[in-house]
């Protein structure tokens, strides 16, 4: 039985979606005519042209362009009003202010305005009235406008689930509103892509997304807690409250690799916003370094370090992954300008150039990179030379000045420096160059930051936010280049206990060290997993502070088999029941690729997909993929193979473990042959 309140909403959003349709029909009508418009532009250009002089045909061009913009900007308005048709709003407030105006705050994922009536229907999530829903219950309430602060008095709340036009829902007037709709959402099943969370978003969450002064905000989030989604929302409400200085183009997002980002790409476009650009950090340092050496990457650090547990190659990561590398890196810099250079009189012809006038030319130029210094000093010789003979050079002594001042130093290329810097500090075994333009990923950042310091190089200032996800996975030295490379506000995210690789491990106290002006965040529920699923992850990395939501599901399975064989054997019955359920996403999670890759040759069938360090796009159904290239998704079912005592043992592996078990919303499975790992200890 429907009551009166629900009744009279349901009137009300058939309201809203005629008002809706009509808004589309305008559209539609009015791109009809920009199409009519812009075909008779274009025919009479192409007939008069002739007779046409520069500048009439010039203006006729801007004009077609004109059209054309205003037709784009037509489709996208035509867009979002579909959308807005399907799910107009997820709340409403009513809010009373001071004078005793009451009003109703519909709010969507877009603003949408009665221009006959010349009055807001739907507000903008972003908008400064809509932080109202998020942050306060009802009763007193105030919220910040670029004018000064709006008190009143919150009357009623409502949330609503509107799909597909049809009202599914209404929640009214509770002080757990919030929780009700989000254990609604989060019980539901994922699919291929990130989701927005405009209807779920939580008082502490918005506090993050609404952060208008920070320089430099870092979200240092446990598994679950929504830091990523966070981010991607604070982007679009930058991107709304700064709207006239900064566009989707300008934000840059480096992500952990392309799978990554092909999950989270349909957020932003969700919420109205274009795609914004995305590279790894291999790809920033293959730019940085004009492709001119081959180095390992980060994915090929770590299944070397899950393949073989080499202590000689552990020991350089741990240094080169420590803020002592990066001091160390300073201190040899300030070292290198004062003693790697043999200052001595130059003889040019007749002239001698004394020793300490090109000293002090040299030192002149302290704001300049050392190697850029060079060609500065040698047109001051040049010059010095000049006014003592009062001729111009010949060609043979403009060479001797070139080859006499850079010879001057010690070395002349970054790289011999960086080679030069292992003997300084005693430690020539720690750098290992297998050949001479082969670098490991762990010296590839610090090659760099000896590039920015020695020779310069051009910031990216077109890039006006920078947002940085799995942050505990950079590095001191990487985290300094970005600092010099990008000038621009930041927002950087992770989780320290899902690095994966804890020698090179960041936590959000280490980034301060490198920000020191940065606002640090820590979010501490946990909103992905079951409750039975975050305490069984906590057994392998416990965190006394993770805040579980209150939502129960099946206990997580551990499964024994007398072999690897048997174990796939049991997985193949596994998938064939998640195809009959309702459940919309399987990850079944390995260790090592090759693990991976040989489960994938025996688990074949169809919906079944090998996801690996070159896969570009986030497929719904099973996949099949490792630990590390699975951090940051997330599945209905997880299962982990193979997880026994012989394969699941260094401190590496426990890191995998709890990747892989973190990713489960609903369900987890892990089978294993023989003895259980001890990394699961009770």
């Amino acid at each position: 039985m429907i009551n009166v309140t629900q009744q009279e909403e349901k009137e009300y959003l058939e309201e809203v979606k005629e008002k809706l349709a009509l808004a589309i029909k305008q559209v539609d009508d009015a791109v009809k005519q920009f199409s009519s418009e812009l075909r008779q532009k274009s025919q009479y250009i192409h007939e008069h042209r002739s007779g046409m002089d520069e500048a009439d045909i010039v203006a006729a061009g801007q004009s077609i362009n004109r059209m054309a913009f205003t037709g784009e900007a037509a489709l996208a308005r035509k867009r979002k009003l579909i959308k807005l048709g399907q799910s107009p709003y997820f709340g409403r407030i009513d809010f009373i202010t001071s004078d005793n105006e009451r009003s109703p705050v519909y709010i969507g994922i877009y603003s949408f305005m009665d221009q006959r009536e010349r009055m807001n229907l739907i507000y903008d999530w972003r908008a400064p009235i809509s932080s109202l829903f998020y942050d306060f219950e009802l009763g007193e309430a105030s919220y910040t406008t670029p004018s000064g602060t709006i008190h009143g008095n919150i009357a009623l709340k409502r949330q609503y689930k509107i799909r597909d036009g049809y009202m599914e829902f209404m929640i009214e007037n509770g002080v757990n509103i919030h929780d009700d709709i989000l254990q609604r959402e989060l019980a539901r099943s994922t699919d291929d892509k990130m989701k927005n969370i405009v209807a779920t978003i939580q008082r502490d969450q918005n506090v993050v997304i609404r952060n208008e002064e920070a320089r430099v905000m870092v979200i240092q989030g446990v598994a679950g807690s929504g830091k990523t989604s966070i981010a991607l929302h604070r982007i679009a409400f930058l991107l709304y409250r700064f709207r006239d200085s900064i566009a989707a183009k300008d934000i840059l997002i480096i992500s952990p690799n392309k799978v990554f980002a092909d999950y989270i790409s349909n957020v932003l476009p969700e919420l109205g916003e274009e795609h914004i650009p995305e590279m790894g950090m291999e790809e920033l340092a293959a730019d940085l370094l004009e492709n001119k050496y081959k180095f390992q990457t980060f994915f090929q650090q770590v299944s070397l370090l899950l393949d073989e547990h080499d202590p000689a190659f552990i020991d350089r990561i741990r240094f080169k992954s420590s803020f002592e590398f990066l001091r160390k890196l300073n201190q040899y810099l300030i070292h290198i300008e004062n003693n790697y250079f043999t200052y001595t009189d130059l003889q040019v012809g007749k002239i001698i150039v004394p020793f300490l006038f090109i000293v002090e030319k040299f030192k002149g130029y302290h704001r300049v990179p050392i190697l850029k210094r060079f060609p500065l000093v040698v047109k001051d010789v040049q010059e010095y030379v000049r006014n003592k003979t009062g001729q111009k050079l010949t060609g043979q002594q403009k060479a001797k000045i070139w080859e006499a001042i850079p010879a001057m130093f010690r070395f002349n290329n970054v790289l011999d420096l960086y080679k030069d810097f292992y003997h300084w500090t005693g430690k020539p075994e720690l750098l290992k160059i297998t050949h001479p333009m082969n670098l490991e990923y762990a010296d590839i950042f610090a090659l760099i930051y000896f590039h920015i310091r020695l020779e310069g190089i051009t910031t990216y200032d077109h890039v006006k936010h920078l947002l940085v996800d799995e942050m505990q996975d950079y590095t001191p030295v990487q985290y300094a280049v970005l600092q010099r490379l990008f000038l621009c506000r930041k927002t950087i995210l992770g989780d320290v206990s899902q690095t994966v690789n804890p020698y090179s491990a960041s936590s959000a106290e280490t980034i301060e060290e490198v920000f020191p002006q940065a606002d640090i965040v820590k979010l501490y529920r946990s909103y992905r997993s079951t409750l039975e699923i975050t305490a069984f992850a906590q057994r392998i990395i416990p965190n006394p502070n993770i805040i579980p939501m209150e939502r129960h599901g099946q206990d997580p399975v551990i499964a024994r088999f007398n072999s690897n064989k048997e174990e796939l054997e049991a997985i193949k019955g596994m998938i064939k029941a998640f195809k009959s359920s309702a459940n919309h996403s399987l990850g079944i999670i390995f260790k090592t690729l090759r693990q991976a890759e040989d489960a994938y040759q025996s688990l074949q069938a169809t919906g079944v997909h090998l996801l690996t360090a070159e896969s570009t796009s986030f497929k719904e159904g099973v996949i099949i993929t490792t630990a590390h290239l699975a951090k940051g998704l997330e599945f209905d079912e997880v299962i982990v193979p193979f997880a026994s005592a012989d394969n699941y043992k260094t401190e590496v592996d426990k890191s995998m473990l709890y990747i892989a078990c973190t990713r489960a919303m609903h369900q987890l499975t892990l089978t294993y042959s023989r003895h259980i790992t001890s990394l699961l200890s009770p």
